[in-house]
This record gives structure tokens, C-alpha cells and sequence, in this order.
């Protein structure tokens, strides 16, 4: 169908169903839907209406404004400085989510300036902190997508990428469980479908008897199961931290509370880059920004995509659970809303730290940066995997977690250079499975910039780039004698301030003392996992935050949760000094 063709055959569509009040206009391989409408849902429904049969190259932009709404401005921290102004980089990064950190550290492969801004107070705060941290095997995906590509691709790439990053990584695969039993010859023909054209090669169906010898706490009803043992488990927030880690080992410049305002344009191309600390002039911008990354596009007057911000929400239930699963797995339902749904339907598994994770839901939100968990959430997630695995019990949550994604309309990932911008590169719609993907699109986008910025002078390999990463230790995992002798050699890995997750003193310091660690209660918790916990810091917060503010020379009072925003403390209640 041609383009003109196209757009009458959407505008037909919408006339019936929202009247004169929505217009599409094609413009190059864009599709611009404009107008105003009275519900966000209405939104949504004009704009997938318009969605062109050629996702890989046409997009959506989404221009209708919300009837009586005001724009929903972006979370830009408090810090105004002058710390990056004036810097010129050969590669500016914006985001510091599993894309920008793993696109940083493979550009440190490269002989390159580079700079990596995020506007949060640590890095994986927003959806790479918010997710099960699932590796997905592919099996849900066919050919075509850039999806597909390389949720493959990375899948293969991460008993390497861990190893040499020190993260755990545990392959413990992947069920996909159906209790219509009438649905195997169907479903055993998808399975060969995606094994011999689509390239998941580990796909298998098991039977009945198998899935309950194999798995004793799963729903006896089921009939079968696809199953795929190469899906695998990894903690997200960790691994983010981990690649930007390596990242600042290899001569990355890494800059949180930085967020990008406005951008210079002139001839086609970003000459200059304004943030909360100042001006950068960078070479190349690539844009990882995640629900942003329309907003950054907009900036460089290159949007020829939007994000609409997709909420879903997870529970993590105490370890005491941990043997109810040891797997991925989830009930597939066939009905219609699972036909139209864009979402995996989220699942139950054991965590990287030996946790249950059941999630995530997903919701259609207007705003990019709801992580709002709601009642409605934690009941339709435990409604749907209870009859996974009938012993999944809500009183066991510990504590839940709300994450955004950032799809596209045209539900794929936007990886390529600017339409209308020579010097950006986009790597927008991130979304699962973004963190599967991520280590191998990540060396697409690296040699990218460095073969176009190698087209103005010289770029060679950076030959003293070293891929390992050296992780703090985890007294709790060693056995009796190993423990004692990292005792010997330093008393404070004796002292445990973390009783749930016996977390020592020593560990906490030597979060504090890595690369990339923020001084806050929270960047501590994500590094070493005090407060990780059923009592989620009740005991050892206080004791955190007192280690804390010796490690930094700081009142007790001036130490943070998360941010500069995130007061804990006001002063003493009693008599003494600033510590008590």
C-alpha cells in the first residue's frame, strides 16, 4: 500500500470513531497524529489506528494534546553547578539505564572522549532498577523485529558479559504452561516454527507427567508446557551498576544529577548540549533516555517517534519462598485479551538473590515517571499467578516495586541514526526485552559512533581497555573458612549490620569505596543489600546511614535516602552532638 494510500485509509478510521476531531499526516516515514481528545485512552487508540503495516521504518508521532491537561514535566534534580560546562567529548551518553552503561562501556573499547550524564541520583533508577530482571530466551518474538535481532543475540552474550563483570547470572529456564491440553499440536507447531525459522533453538514442549516431576508446585491442572532452558535470571540493577562501573574504570566521565534542558542545532547537526551543570559540546549524542527519548529527540528536532509510558509493577516475596519455584514460569491464558496484549503477562520466578518475584502487570499511564504501585496492580498479579503456582501467597510480599517502560506504537526498538540530525543516535523504545538485548546492541551503537566519528579523524582501539570487573565480596555465599580468613585480614567484614541479608560493615564500605557509588542509604542498598530484607531496613537503616556519615565526614543529618530531595533526618529528638 502506498504511503498516500495509507494515510486516507487511517484518516477513514478515525473519522468514524473520534469524528473530525483527530488528523494523520504523513511526512517523509513519519505518521503525525494531531487534534485534541478528552481521555488519555482515546489517545492511545488514535495513534495505534494509525500505526503503519511497515513498523521497521515508518513511525508514530503522537500530537494530540489531553482535553483541560497540562503537560507532565520531567523530575530534573536540584543541583545547578557549572561542573560539566564548557567540556567538549568526542561521545556524549544520555541515560544511565542498561543502555546508555552498557553503550558507554563498549565505546570505552575505543580510543574516544566520553561522557555519560544521568539525571537521577544513581544509576537504574528508573526502568533498568524497575524490572524482574529476567533474560528472555526470544521465544514470544518473530523474525523482523530488531527485537528479535538481539534479544538473541544478547541471550548468547551473557554468561560472557557476567563473568567478565562480575554479576550473577543463573540459566534457569523458562515454562510457558497451558492447561488446555487440546492446544498442544498448535502449540508444538509454533515451537518448530521459532526453532527452525526464527533461530530459538532450545524451545521444547514438555508434557505433563515431565513439568510436574520437574516442577511439584505447579498447578496440576496444567496439561503441558513450552519450555526453554536458556531463559535465565539476572539482578538488572546490578548488572547496570556493574557495566558502569567497568565503564569509569576504562576512562568513561560519569555524571549523575546531570540532566540534559536544551540542545543547540545548526546545519543539521547538535553543536551544543545545556544541562543543570552546564554546557557540554560533544561529537556525537547518543540518545538513551529512555520514556525520555522523544523528549531529547524533540530537542534536536528529530522526533519521528513517541513513547507512551507503560506501567507495571512487581512484588518481591521474603526468601523464606524461595522453594516454591526455581524456575520462570506463568500460565498462558488464550483468550482475546491475551491475542491483543503487548505484554509477556509477566510471571513467577526465584530471583537472582534466591527471592520470589510475581510480575509485572501492565497498565497504559500518561505519566513517565508514575511508579505508583496501586492495590488493583498486586491483586491482578497474584489473581493470574496463583494458578501457576498455587502456593504463591501476597502475605509473603516484602515489598513491591513500580517500573515504566518505554514502548514505541510501533512496539520495537529505535536503534539508528538521526533522521534529521547528523550527530544523534537513537536507542529509543527500550523496552523488554531491552535488558536481554542490551549487551549486544550495545556493540552495534559503539561501532557505530566510532566508525562515523572515525570518518573525521583518526580512532583507534583503546589498548588498555580491560573487560573484567572486580565485584565486592559476599561473605554471606563462602564457606565457614574463607569467611573467617576475610575477617582476619579486616574485622569490619566481622561485624554484621544486616541481619536478614548478613550484610557486614566491610561490604557497605567497600560500596562506598567503588567507582561509581553514591553516598546514600539507597545506592548502598543496591550494591550490597542492606535492607533487602523482610524488615526492609527497619533494624539496619539507622546503622547504614551511621556508617555512612563517617565514611563521608558528614552530620547524620546531611545523609540522604536516595537523592538530595530525600530527607531522613531533621536533627536530634534528644540532647548530645550531630551523631546521636
Amino acid at each position: 500500500m502506498s504511503g498516500m494510500n495509507e494515510i486516507r485509509r487511517v484518516q477513514r478510521k478515525l473519522n468514524k470513531t473520534f469524528g473530525n476531531a483527530v488528523t494523520a499526516v504523513r511526512e517523509g516515514d513519519t505518521i503525525r497524529v494531531s487534534g485534541s481528545l478528552p481521555t488519555w485512552e482515546d489517545i492511545l487508540k488514535a495513534c495505534n489506528m494509525a500505526v503503519s503495516k511497515d513498523k521497521r521504518r515508518v513511525h508514530v508521532v503522537n500530537d494530540i494534546t489531553l482535553e483541560g491537561a497540562e503537560p507532565i514535566p520531567m523530575r530534573v534534580p536540584s543541583v545547578r553547578d557549572d561542573a560539566l560546562d564548557g567540556k567538549h567529548v568526542d561521545v556524549l551518553v544520555i541515560g544511565g539505564g542498561i543502555s546508555g552503561t552498557s553503550i558507554a562501556r563498549e565505546l570505552a573499547k575505543w580510543d574516544l572522549d566520553i561522557l555519560l550524564v544521568e539525571k537521577e541520583a544513581d544509576f537504574a533508577l528508573q526502568a533498568s532498577g524497575r524490572n524482574d530482571g529476567e533474560v528472555h530466551p526470544g521465544i514470544d518474538l518473530g523474525k523482523g523485529s530488531l527485537k528479535q535481532k538481539y534479544v538473541l543475540e544478547g541471550n548468547h552474550m551473557y554468561d560472557r558479559v557476567c563473568a567478565d563483570l562480575n554479576v550473577p547470572f543463573r540459566r534457569i529456564g523458562q515454562y510457558a504452561c497451558f492447561t488446555q491440553g487440546y492446544l498442544r499440536p498448535a502449540v508444538t507447531l509454533l515451537a518448530l516454527w521459532r526453532k527452525y525459522h526464527d533461530g530459538v533453538t532450545d524451545v521444547k514442549i514438555v508434557g505433563k507427567e515431565q513439568l510436574l516431576r520437574d516442577n511439584p508446585t505447579m498447578n496440576p491442572d496444567f496439561a503441558f508446557a513450552m519450555y526453554n532452558p536458556s531463559a535465565g535470571i539476572v539482578s538488572p540493577y546490578n548488572l547496570t551498576i556493574a557495566y558502569a562501573e567497568n565503564a569509569a574504570q576504562n576512562g568513561v566521565e560519569l555524571s549523575l544529577n546531570t540532566a540534559v534542558l536544551s540542545m543547540d542545532t545548526d546545519g543539521g547537526a547538535i553543536t551544543a548540549v545545556h544541562t543543570n551543570r552546564g554546557t557540554v559540546y560533544p561529537t556525537v549524542v547518543v540518545n538513551a533516555a529512555g520514556v525520555f527519548a522523544d523528549d531529547v529527540a524533540e530537542m534536536a528536532h528529530d522526533r519521528f517517534y513517541s513513547i507512551h509510558p507503560r506501567r507495571g509493577t512487581d512484588t518481591i516475596q521474603d526468601v523464606k519462598s524461595a522453594k516454591i519455584i526455581n524456575t520462570i514460569a506463568s500460565i498462558i491464558e488464550v483468550n482475546k485479551q491475551a491475542l491483543t496484549s503487548h505484554t509477556k503477562g509477566g510471571g513467577l520466578m526465584q530471583t537472582a538473590h534466591g527471592n520470589v518475584l510475581a510480575g509485572p502487570d501492565a497498565v497504559e499511564c500518561r505519566g513517565k515517571e508514575d511508579f505508583s504501585t496501586r492495590p488493583e496492580s498486586i491483586r491482578t498479579i497474584y489473581h493470574k499467578q496463583q494458578k501457576t503456582v498455587p502456593a504463591a501467597d501476597p502475605r509473603d510480599i516484602i515489598t513491591y516495586f513500580t517500573g515504566v517502560r518505554a514502548p514505541t506504537f510501533e512496539e520495537d526498538f529505535v536503534i539508528e541514526w538521526g533522521r534529521n540530525c547528523q550527530n544523534l543516535y537513537h536507542v529509543g523504545g527500550i523496552q523488554s526485552p531491552g535488558l536481554t538485548s542490551a549487551p549486544a546492541f550495545a556493540l552495534d551503537v559503539a561501532n557505530d559512533v566510532a566508525e562515523r566519528i572515525g570518518q573525521t579523524r583518526p580512532v583507534s582501539k583503546n589498548e588498555r581497555f580491560d573487560p573484567r570487573r572486580k565485584g565486592i565480596p559476599e561473605l554471606r555465599k563462602m564457606a565457614p573458612e574463607e569467611r573467617a580468613k576475610y575477617i582476619a585480614e579486616n574485622p569490619d567484614y566481622g561485624v554484621i549490620i544486616c541481619r536478614c541479608e548478613e550484610v557486614s560493615k566491610g561490604e557497605i564500605l567497600d560500596a562506598l569505596n567503588s567507582p561509581c557509588c553514591p553516598p546514600t542509604i539507597d545506592a548502598v542498598k543496591k550494591r550490597v543489600r542492606p535492607g533487602m530484607g523482610r524488615c526492609q531496613g527497619g533494624f539496619c537503616s539507622p546503622l547504614v546511614a551511621q556508617i555512612i556519615a563517617e565514611h563521608e565526614g558528614i552530620p547524620l543529618t546531611e545523609v540522604r535516602k536516595s537523592s538530595e530531595e530525600a530527607v531522613l533526618f531533621y536533627g536530634p529528638t534528644k540532647g548530645g552532638g550531630p551523631h546521636d
